[in-house]
């Protein structure tokens, strides 16, 4: 009982050492004009053109994008957003993690697209 005990501390040790040293995921640099604790859009795919929106906060209104990036930080219970928005007449949502991720923290969208609300909130 006592030498599984001790393998399975060890092994547990030896996992735990590994997550520890693991690098972390490096984050894209900001782009022009959308600083660290944003959300951004532009009106063209990727970061063309001038940035058309740019909040720390919850935002709703409607707006044509055809780009949308959360640039925010590691805030819990807040760094992530949901973003609405209409195309061809059905509104969709999707969450955002804020850059690097893990999983989506920017959008490219169809021409077409109106941008309608983008709420902080906590985990997708």
């Amino acid at each position: 009982m006592l030498k599984r005990s001790s393998a399975a501390l060890a092994a547990s040790a030896a996992v735990l050492g590994v997550i520890a040293i693991a690098p972390n995921a490096s984050a894209e640099p900001s782009p022009p004009d959308c600083p660290t604790g944003n959300v951004c859009a532009w009106s063209s795919s990727g970061y063309h053109g001038p940035t058309i929106l740019k909040t720390e906060g919850n935002w709703s209104g409607s707006l044509r994008v055809g780009f949308i990036m959360n640039n925010g930080f590691p805030s819990p219970g807040s760094d992530h957003i949901q973003a609405t928005w209409v195309f061809d007449g059905r509104t969709y949502d999707r969450c955002l993690h804020f850059n690097p991720g893990p999983g989506e923290y920017k959008l490219s969208f169809p021409s077409g697209v109106e941008l309608k609300s983008l709420v902080w909130r906590g985990e997708c």
